[in-house]
């Protein structure tokens, strides 16, 4: 299917700052970008490059003191690969390829070591595979509430499981923390995400099974389907859309995404999905 996609955001930079943005969709073996147009308004010296440990294409200016505003669509052919869940298998830890090691390991947010007795506890007799990373899903949805507002930059999966509420970036850590607690390295992943309301940038996250990276929304907010990815990271501190350096006041926020051509009728898929073997 493919998608047309953006964002629009707006800054009021109050002296001179520096800003980094990661807003661009990623062209991979699961989704071409067709065509895409970035602009900074008043236009800025910028200097793009791409992570080479994710993939993630990130961009940044230094600016002097006024309003700024970043205004990105692109055009993304996506196609993620699908494959029945139940004969995807968990990978030991002894032969997972190295790139995937740090995955394994809590992050700022991702408080695995401390969740190593309640992930035991929950999910530690289920079956190994995708259905049991499922099961840890199907889990945090019902012992959480999507809240807005409910947390913070600060809040944590700790944090998350006292409040027993949370946003989509708290669901995805929760379910990382989770999954690395029981030995599946799990990565957080930013997505444009088709069906989610009202229009935002979305959190999930992947879990590596049987040599892939497979896509999960423990929210439920949007089309699994329809998540075309952004960037990828341990944590949210390592995807942000936007960081910057300076007196800076957020302002206007528009994110979009829609079908080129929609379809008929939507059916949601029970099938595992994947965008990344890498």
């Amino acid at each position: 299917m493919k998608f047309k996609l953006g964002c629009t955001l707006s800054y009021e930079a109050y002296d001179r700052a520096l800003f980094f943005f990661n807003v661009q969709a990623v062209g991979n073996e699961s989704q071409m970008v067709i065509e895409e147009r970035l602009e900074i308004d008043p236009p800025q010296t910028i200097e793009t490059y791409v992570m080479p440990e994710t993939g993630n294409r990130c961009l940044r200016f230094e600016t002097g003191p006024g309003p700024v505003t970043l205004r990105y669509e692109a055009i993304v052919d996506h196609h993620p690969l699908r494959l029945d869940a139940t004969g995807i298998a968990e990978t030991d830890a002894a032969v997972l390829p190295p790139r995937v090691l740090p995955y394994l390991i809590p992050s700022r947010y991702c408080e695995a070591d401390r969740l190593a007795h309640l992930a035991t506890i929950e999910f530690g007799a289920m079956g190994r595979g995708h259905d049991r990373v499922t099961g840890i899903c199907n889990w945090i949805y019902g012992q959480l509430g999507y809240i807005s507002g409910s947390s913070d930059l600060h809040t944590s999966t700790l944090d998350t499981l006292v409040d027993r509420a949370g946003v989509c970036r708290d669901f995805a850590h929760l379910g990382i923390a989770l999954c690395r607690a029981l030995g599946i390295p799990a990565r957080y992943v930013s997505v444009y995400a088709w069906r989610l309301r009202p229009p935002d940038f979305h959190a999930v996250f992947e879990a590596y099974l049987g040599g892939r990276w497979y896509l999960f929304d423990p929210t439920r907010q949007a089309a699994i389907e329809g998540l075309v990815r952004i960037g990828v990271g341990r944590d949210a501190a390592e995807v942000a859309f936007a960081n910057f350096i300076g007196p800076v006041e957020p302002g206007e926020m528009k994110v979009f995404i829609e079908p080129v051509e929609p379809p008929d009728w939507y059916v949601p898929t029970i099938d595992a999905v994947s965008v990344s073997a890498h």
